[in-house]
C-alpha cells in the first residue's frame, strides 16, 4: 500500500511524548533530531546515553544515582546500571492519586468492579506481611495460579515489593500444564482462586487448585481469591491487616518475574527478567510508542499466562488506570470487547488479528454501535495482522485512530517494532523499529537485507535481554536459543523485511519457514489471503521436506459448510492474486479445527515435525494446546501420511 492508512498531524506530533522525549535529548546533547528516524538512529549508535536519558526524561527511582550504564556490550552478557539499586513497585506507587481508578475489572455480565489507587497499595502492602510471616523474602519464587483479576496485579506488587520473583498462568491450564511450569521453579507460595468466568459459566478450579498444591511440594503458604479450602488462607484474611507497602531496594539485574516459552514441544523455559531492565523497557513502550499517561484508560485483552499481561500491568508505570478483563472476548456478542472500551473511555485497546477477524466475519460495526470517542490508538499483536484487517478498522473505527501492530516476544516480554504517535501506519506494516532497537534482517551469510525476507536480528544489547533461562546453570540454552546462528548477535526466529522507508514485514517464524525450490516464503502471506474469504473460518499451512528430498505444503483450511471444488479454486486464486503462484498449496485439506498454544499461536513447527515422521510424545505437549480434539485429529492425520509414505 502506498497511500499511508493513518498519517499524524501536527497536533498528534507535538503532543507525543516521544516528541517531548526528543527535545529533551536534544537539549542534553547538542543534537539535532527532526523526525523519528534520526531519534531512532541516534538511539541505536549512542545506546548508553539513549537509556541514561530513559532514566533520567522518567526520573527513575533508585537508591542512589547511577555512575554506569552499561559496563559490558555485549550478547550475551551485557551488565546493565552495576551497583544500582531500585524497585519495580517504587515506580508504580509514585503514580498514587484519589481522583482516578488503578485497576478496572471488566466482567462478562458487563458489571466492573473498581479498585483505587489507594485499595491497590494497601492491599499489596497487607499481602507482602502476610507473604513475609510465611517466610517469603528476596529471591523465593511467589507464583500464581490466577485469571485476569486486580488480585492477580496486587500478588505481583505484594511479590515484587519484597524482592521475591513472581510468576503466573491461568486458569485455562490444567493442574498438570501449571505444575509443568510452576513446579520447576520450588516456589514457596501460591496465589489462586477457586475458579473463573468464561462464555457465560463459571468454572470451577477447586479440583485443579487442589492437585497444584499438592504438586508444589515446597509452598509455605497458599492465598485463594474466592472460597478457600484446606490449609489455605483467604484473600480477604491475607489482606484483612493494614500494613505499610515498602519495597526494599535490589539490584538492578535482580529477578522481578519469570515467564514461560509455549511448552509445546518439550517442558516450558523460564525466562528470567530483572526489575531495571524491565522499567526502562516498558516505560520506553508504554510511554513513549503507546503514548499512555496519567489520564489514559489501557486495556489489553491477555491472560496471566501471557506476556502481554506484563505488559499491560506496565501501564501502571506511567499512572494510567488498567482494565482487567477474564472472560471471553467474544462474548455475549461478538463485539464484547469493543463494548468495554466504550464503556469504561479506553483509550488504549489491545487485542488480536484473530478477533478482529472474527469481528470481520460476524459483520461487526463498532465505531457505529459503541461510543468509541475515548480511544486514541488499537494495539494488536500475536501474529501478523493482514492489510485488509488494518483497512476494516480504519473504515469501521475511524480514520483518526491509528493501529499500531508490534511485534516483540516473550524473550524481551517487549516488542522490536510496532508504532508511535508521530510516524504514519501502512496497512499491514510495522511503521518503525522501537527505540533502542538495533533491527536489522540478516541473510544466511550474516549480512543486512534491504527490501526483500531475512532473519529478524537484534545487533546491540537491549536491558529487557533474558538474565538467564531458569535452571540453565552454563547458560547453554540461553546461549544456544539465540546466539548459534550470528555468534553475539540475537537471532529472533521471525521472518521479516525491512522497507525503503523504514516499515517491517513480518512473514512468520523462520523456523516454520516455507522453502520452495530454494525461495523462502512466510505463512503470514497465506493466511492473509485465505482467511479474506467469508467461507473459512481458519487455516494453516506446513512446508513439509520429505525423506525422499521432495517438499509436500498442504493447507488445512477450517471450512463450517465443507469445501468444494469451487471454493478450492477460489482459495487457489486468491493466493495466488494476493501472495504469488509460488504460494499456492500442494494440497487443500478440510481440518475440523487448528490447534494453537494457549497465547494464541498456531503449532507450526510441531505439527511440521509430525509429518515428517517425528513421535507425537516426543514433540507435542498436548496441555500446552488449546484444542485437544484438533491436536489428536492433526496427530491422525500425520500419521497416515507416514504410513502412505512407508508404502511408496
Amino acid at each position: 500500500m502506498t497511500t499511508a492508512l493513518w498519517t499524524p498531524t501536527d497536533s498528534d506530533v507535538a503532543g507525543a511524548r516521544v516528541s517531548q522525549f526528543a527535545r529533551f535529548v536534544e537539549q542534553r546533547h547538542e543534537v539535532v533530531l527532526p523526525d523519528y528516524a534520526a531519534l531512532w538512529r541516534w538511539s541505536t549508535n549512542e545506546l548508553q546515553l539513549f537509556w541514561r536519558a530513559v532514566w533520567d526524561f522518567f526520573d527513575i527511582r533508585s537508591a542512589a544515582e547511577p555512575s554506569v550504564v552499561l559496563e559490558q556490550r555485549i550478547m550475551p552478557g551485557a551488565q546493565w546500571f552495576p551497583g544500582t539499586e531500585l524497585n519495580y513497585v517504587d515506580q508504580v506507587i509514585r503514580h498514587a492519586r484519589s481522583d482516578r481508578a488503578a485497576i478496572v475489572h471488566a466482567r462478562e455480565d458487563g458489571s466492573t468492579r473498581t479498585v483505587t489507587w489507594e485499595e491497590m497499595i494497601e492491599q499489596a502492602g497487607a499481602l507482602a506481611s502476610t507473604l513475609a510471616d510465611a517466610g517469603v523474602g528476596r529471591g523465593d519464587r511467589v507464583v500464581g495460579y490466577l485469571p485476569n483479576i486486580p488480585e492477580t496485579v496486587i500478588a505481583f506488587l505484594a511479590t515484587a515489593s519484597l524482592g521475591a520473583v513472581w510468576s503466573a498462568c491461568g486458569q485455562d491450564y490444567s493442574a498438570s500444564a501449571a505444575l509443568d511450569r510452576l513446579g520447576q521453579l520450588e516456589p514457596s507460595a501460591l496465589i489462586t482462586a477457586d475458579g473463573y468466568v468464561y462464555g457465560g459459566k463459571f468454572r470451577d478450579k477447586a479440583a485443579d487448585v487442589a492437585a497444584l498444591t499438592a504438586g508444589l511440594e515446597t509452598l509455605r503458604v497458599v492465598v485463594t481469591v474466592g472460597e478457600a479450602s484446606g490449609n489455605a488462607v483467604s484473600w480477604a484474611a491475607a489482606t484483612a491487616e493494614r500494613r505499610e507497602l515498602a519495597p526494599v531496594a535490589v539490584p538492578f539485574d535482580h529477578p522481578l518475574w519469570i515467564v514461560f516459552s509455549s511448552g509445546t514441544t518439550g517442558l516450558p523455559k523460564g525466562i528470567v527478567h530483572g526489575h531495571g531492565g524491565v522499567v526502562l523497557e516498558h516505560l520506553k513502550s508504554v510511554a513513549l510508542h503507546s503514548d499512555l499517561g496519567p489520564e489514559d484508560v489501557f486495556f489489553w485483552y491477555t491472560s496471566p499466562s501471557w506476556m502481554m499481561w506484563n505488559f499491560q500491568v506496565a501501564g501502571l508505570l506511567t499512572g494510567s488506570t488498567i482494565v482487567c478483563a477474564d472472560g471471553n472476548p467474544a462474548f455475549p456478542t461478538p463485539d464484547a470487547l469493543w463494548d468495554i472500551a466504550a464503556r469504561l473511555g479506553v483509550t488504549y485497546l489491545g487485542t488480536s488479528p484473530g478477533y478482529v477477524l472474527a469481528c470481520i466475519k460476524a459483520d461487526a460495526h463498532p465505531g457505529t454501535d459503541h461510543d468509541l470517542s475515548a480511544l486514541q490508538a488499537i494495539g494488536i499483536t500475536g501474529s501478523a495482522m493482514p492489510a485488509s484487517s488494518s483497512i476494516w478498522l480504519s473504515d469501521n473505527i475511524g480514520a483518526h485512530v491509528p493501529v499500531f501492530s508490534i511485534s516483540g516476544g516473550t524473550d524481551v516480554v517487549s516488542a522490536f517494532a510496532g508504532g508511535v504517535r508521530t510516524s504514519p501506519v501502512w496497512a499491514g506494516e510495522l511503521s518503525v523499529p522501537f527505540l533502542g532497537v538495533a533491527l536489522d534482517a540478516f541473510d544466511e551469510a550474516g549480512d543486512p537485507v534491504r527490501g526483500a525476507v531475512g532473519e529478524l536480528v537484534v545487533t546491540e544489547p537491549m536491558p529487557s535481554m533474558p538474565l538467564h533461562f531458569w535452571n540453565d546453570a552454563d547458560g547453554s540454552r540461553y546461549r544456544d536459543a539465540y546466539f548459534d546462528t550470528y555468534p553475539g548477535i540475537w537471532r529472533h526466529g521471525d521472518w521479516i523485511t525491512l522497507t525503503d522507508r523504514g516499515s517491517v514485514l513480518v512473514h512468520g517464524r523462520s523456523d516454520s519457514t516455507l522453502n520452495r525450490n530454494g525461495i523462502r516464503m512466510g505463512s503470514a502471506d497465506i493466511y492473509q489471503a485465505v482467511e479474506s474469504l467469508d467461507e473459512i473460518t481458519e487455516a494453516l499451512v506446513l512446508g513439509i521436506e520429505l525423506a525422499d528430498g521432495r517438499y509436500w505444503m498442504p493447507l488445512f483450511v477450517v471450512v463450517p459448510d465443507g469445501l468444494t471444488d469451487e471454493l478450492r479454486e477460489r482459495i487457489e486464486s486468491v493466493i495466488r492474486t494476493q501472495a504469488s503462484p509460488r504460494h499456492v498449496p500442494d494440497e487443500i485439506i478440510a481440518a475440523p479445527a487448528i490447534p494453537h498454544t494457549r497465547t494464541g499461536k498456531k503449532l507450526e513447527v510441531p505439527l511440521k515435525r509430525l509429518f515428517q515422521g517425528a513421535a507425537a510424545a516426543g514433540t507435542l505437549d498436548s496441555s500446552a494446546v488449546d484444542d485437544a480434539a484438533a491436536l489428536a485429529w492433526f496427530v491422525d492425520r500425520a500419521a497416515e501420511f507416514q504410513r502412505v509414505q512407508r508404502a511408496r
